[in-house]
């Protein structure tokens, strides 16, 4: 067995590396070599606020900006404090509990306290 990776698109195993990139000959195929190495070492995404700064499972964060509720007419208000919030995989990397309900939010409409 050989060290080169299965094709991701097709799943095949004919592929070859060529310069810096792996090339699938049944596809065609082209992703590169240090996507697959960076893969294995790094099991989770790094969330980060607006700052930058790397939010955890637990941490306070706060609004940044008016956010207005799809489907509805409520409003979460710029500067309302969020406690304990927890990460998420997706488009919207936060779900946190609010007076107004449970929402999912993306994490560059806040800052960590």
């Amino acid at each position: 067995m050989s060290a080169i990776p299965a094709c991701p698109q097709c799943t095949l195993e004919n592929t070859y590396p060529d310069g810096e990139n792996y090339v699938c000959a049944d596809c065609g195929y082209e992703w590169p070599m240090a996507e697959v190495a960076g893969a294995d070492e790094d099991d989770e995404a790094v969330v980060k606020d607006a700052n930058g700064n790397v939010l955890a499972n637990g941490d306070s964060v706060v609004l940044i900006k008016d956010l207005k509720v799809k489907g509805s007419s409520t409003t979460l208000k710029v500067g309302t404090k969020v406690k304990s919030i927890r990460l998420v995989g997706g488009d919207h990397e936060v779900d946190c509990k609010m007076d107004a309900g449970n929402f999912m939010l993306k994490a560059c409409y806040l800052r960590k306290v």
